[in-house]
């Protein structure tokens, strides 16, 4: 169940990424400016933030894999209909249900796998299923480019969509893990209501995982909308090696950086009680004197340099965030927390990062745009890091 779910989380990440790849070539064929160019991306947000509490409320309720194969079936029709979109409306109505369908899976799935894996081995388990995230990514960068350059932009979308359609259905013969199940000596939890998903703010830890979340979202979505863009109009690079040299830094550094990450956070989460956030804080950390030399820097293979080793720090945290969400709730609130985190990261992380990074491009240049994003991951290291001297205090597991 986790290569399979591992794998459409692959699927999941192609089909989103598949736009930002053809950004330049859709803007020029659809007569975009910046700002509506940004907007894309804000109304795939709309539509998987927006629904994703009811995703959640639903996760903790009804069968999960009846609730995910309806949302993969959803965003496959979707980014296949972006192909077909010949205004700017249906551009953004067709990326909404992209985000309405990938809601569901992203909510539901973590909280499965939970219930499989017991607390020892759930970060390795995360961390497994999150390397799709940058592998999915490179690929729809590098499909998405490839694709436009050889054929069309909307080429790429039919091609990134189709196998959805035939993959929806894979996870229904397997039998669904109890909730909670993974936890040794946990009863059958009870379904919550309505005002226990609201109680998940007033849990100290659970509230600055979230809070730092939301400010390294701001800066990976800005980021993941506009790096080839930035590539193609402040270097020069031809939009196709542009997606290329995107993608394949994703592969490598996605990869690698969520790995060693994950298990490097595993093993230091059994020495030390804020291994978990101390991984993610430090991490990202680093990532900010990079993301800056990458963007001050008029030298191209310098820039590519520092672009691929901060996407490589920046990756490390994916694991140790996401585990953290679920360990430091009740089991019974498992779908409804990642429901809350989506919620929160992007109403005020990546909704408003493209289309921001868009508008002041508008005005002075992509190249002044971008300098916003290393500030947000600044801000995101602080929050994680005031978790893991929190968590030492207090001497205890963060759950």
């Amino acid at each position: 169940m986790l290569f399979i779910l591992t794998g459409l989380n692959l699927f999941n990440y192609l089909d989103r990424f598949v736009l930002p790849a053809v950004l330049t070539r859709l803007r020029g064929d659809l007569g975009l400016n910046g700002d509506q160019a940004g907007t894309l991306a804000t109304a795939f947000l709309a539509g998987y933030f927006v629904t994703s509490p009811f995703f959640g409320y639903l996760g903790d309720r009804w069968p999960r894999k009846w609730l995910i194969a309806a949302g993969i079936f959803v965003w496959s029709i979707g980014t296949v209909m972006t192909g077909f979109a010949h205004s700017y409306g249906e551009m953004l109505a067709w990326r909404a249900l992209v985000g309405v369908g990938e809601a569901s899976y992203a909510t539901i799935s973590p909280g499965l796998i939970s219930d499989i894996f017991p607390a020892s081995r759930r970060n390795n388990a995360l961390t497994f299923f999150y390397v799709a995230i940058p592998v999915g990514a490179a690929l729809g960068n590098i499909l998405g480019g490839w694709v436009a350059a050889h054929w069309t932009w909307r080429d790429a979308f039919l091609w990134a969509g189709a196998p959805g359609l035939m993959l929806a259905l894979v996870l229904l013969p397997f039998a669904e893990p109890r909730r909670g199940g993974s936890d040794a000596g946990a009863p059958e939890p009870s379904k919550p209501r309505a005002r226990d998903v609201l109680k998940l703010f007033t849990l100290p830890s659970y509230l600055l995982v979230v809070l730092g979340y939301t400010a390294y979202t701001f800066a990976q979505g800005g980021f993941a909308h506009w790096a080839p863009a930035y590539l193609e109009e402040v270097h020069g690079v031809p939009t196709d090696s542009a997606g290329l040299f995107f993608g394949a830094t994703l592969v490598f550094s996605g990869l690698v950086g969520t790995l060693i990450g994950g298990y490097a956070a595993t093993a230091w989460q059994r020495r030390h009680p804020s291994g978990y956030a101390l991984t993610m804080g430090l991490s990202v950390l680093i990532s900010v004197p990079l993301a800056f030399a990458a963007f001050h820097t008029p030298d191209r293979t310098l820039c590519m340099v520092a672009l691929g080793a901060c996407m490589f720090f920046t990756f490390i945290s994916t694991g140790p965030t996401n585990t953290l969400i679920l360990e430091t709730v009740p089991v019974n609130l498992r779908a409804s927390a990642m429901a809350m985190s989506i919620f929160m990261i992007h109403l005020f992380g990546d909704l408003w990062s493209p289309k921001l990074v868009g508008r002041i491009a508008d005005v002075s240049g992509l190249g002044h745009a971008v300098l916003i994003l290393p500030g947000a991951l600044l801000v995101a290291a602080i929050f994680w890091l005031v978790l893991a001297g929190r968590t030492a205090r207090n001497r205890i597991q963060p759950g």
